[in-house]
């Protein structure tokens, strides 16, 4: 349902335990979430520097997800990217304290997105289909690999794979109608944020097996990301 969709994925609505059959509106809270930001950017850029723009934009979204995808990011760094036997990986990615990779990543994925939203003008309907595609590559993940962590975690309460599917298309097709707006510049963000979410996906697949929260998370930020990135390109 949505509101668990909302609770889950944004500090927003009451807590809500967390059922496969929120996957379905993950696009479309992802879509929310993005135009909210989008208009934000908007905005702010009429009042302030682009640069500070942008870092406003940064800042609440991370306030917006309850910093969610970023503690999955930091940890799948030190998971995914340390030098480790394969059967530490996952240990390592459920310890509380972040090492040197976790730091490098987080700094490194932020740095990039305060840069590309700074180079570019304000497009509320980019923010919203990656936001949305982000989301529907989280539950794509879900459909088509498998879970990682035995005995569970976060990500396991959405262990049902019809949901998850629904909810990849639902968000694709959001995040293609919004970045169709954009014109050019939507397609190669979306070329980006494929190959960005991707390419954590096939090393998590590789390096512990599948998915976990973790990884999801990280996968919808780097995903994100890239988009924003290749975006700016465009106004280089």
């Amino acid at each position: 349902m949505v509101r668990a969709a909302l609770a889950f994925l944004t500090v927003l609505g009451r807590a809500h335990a967390p059922e496969p059959s929120a996957l379905r509106w993950f696009g479309p809270v992802g879509l929310a979430l993005g135009l909210v930001l989008g208009a934000l950017w908007w905005s702010a850029g009429e009042v302030l520097a682009l640069p500070v723009a942008a870092g406003v934009v940064v800042a609440a979204d991370l306030a917006l997800t309850g910093m969610l995808h970023l503690d999955g990011l930091a940890d799948s760094g030190d998971g995914l990217l340390a030098p480790m036997p394969r059967d530490r990986r996952l240990e390592v990615m459920r310890l509380a304290d972040v090492g040197a990779f976790g730091v490098a990543v987080v700094v490194v994925v932020l740095g990039l997105r305060w840069a590309a939203l700074a180079a570019q003008p304000a497009r509320p309907l980019l923010l919203g289909g990656l936001w949305a595609g982000s989301r529907a590559a989280m539950c794509a993940a879900m459909a088509a690999l498998p879970y990682a962590r035995v005995g569970g975690g976060l990500a396991s309460s959405f262990l049902d794979r019809r949901p998850a599917v629904l909810g990849a298309v639902l968000g694709a097709v959001l995040a293609v109608v919004a970045l169709a707006g954009c014109g050019r510049v939507g397609w190669s963000a979306l070329v980006g944020l494929v190959v960005g979410a991707g390419c954590v996906l096939a090393l998590a697949r590789r390096r512990v097996g599948g998915y976990t929260g973790d990884v999801l998370g990280a996968a919808g930020l780097v995903g994100e990301t890239v988009g924003l990135v290749v975006a700016s390109g465009w106004t280089a």
